[in-house]
């Protein structure tokens, strides 16, 4: 099998570290200078864009922290599920009580969801919450804590992080 690419075959996505380390430099990193509506429409419509050529749906989710307030939703391609807004609900959760990105939570535990629910003592609460890739918080230079909060969900989740941190950094830095 050939490694080249089709025209109509979508460009990889970076794979993300797994280390906590570079995971939390990363997130560190992606701090804007202000965020409004237009730049949530701006990073919203590039993810979309950079997303079309991947043949399965995927649902694109900003808002904002403090009121649930939407400023961007959006799939790719028809064929998304219910169950697709329930995971941006979740995602987005984790990002807004730990502060971080779901993909740091996920490596902090390894995927394992029971040490997850043990460890912060969630019980039937846990399923309220997700450690997979693919919530990442915005934050904004002179604003203390989460201004907003970015989700991608229908790939697997290192790609839904992955193109969230990809789009940021060409978009913006």
């Amino acid at each position: 099998m050939s490694d080249r690419r089709t025209p109509e075959s979508p460009r990889p996505i970076q794979t993300p570290p797994r280390d906590l380390e570079s995971i939390s430099r990363i997130d560190a990193s992606l701090v804007f200078e202000h965020f409004t509506t237009n730049d949530a429409w701006e990073l919203g419509s590039a993810l979309r864009n950079r997303l079309m050529t991947f043949p399965i749906p995927v649902v694109i989710n900003i808002s904002l922290a403090n009121q649930n307030q939407t400023l961007f939703h959006t799939c790719t391609h028809p064929g998304v599920m219910p169950d697709n807004d329930s995971w941006v609900s979740r995602k987005r959760k984790t990002v807004l009580r730990w502060g971080c990105s779901t993909w740091y939570m996920h490596c902090k535990f390894g995927g394992d969801e029971v040490a997850f629910r043990e460890k912060y003592g969630l019980g039937n609460n846990a399923g309220d919450y997700a450690i997979h890739g693919g919530g990442v918080p915005i934050r904004v230079t002179g604003v203390e804590g989460v201004v907003a909060v970015v989700v991608v969900s229908g790939l697997k989740q290192d790609e839904d992080h992955g193109v969230i941190v990809e789009v940021i950094r060409e978009l913006y830095y």
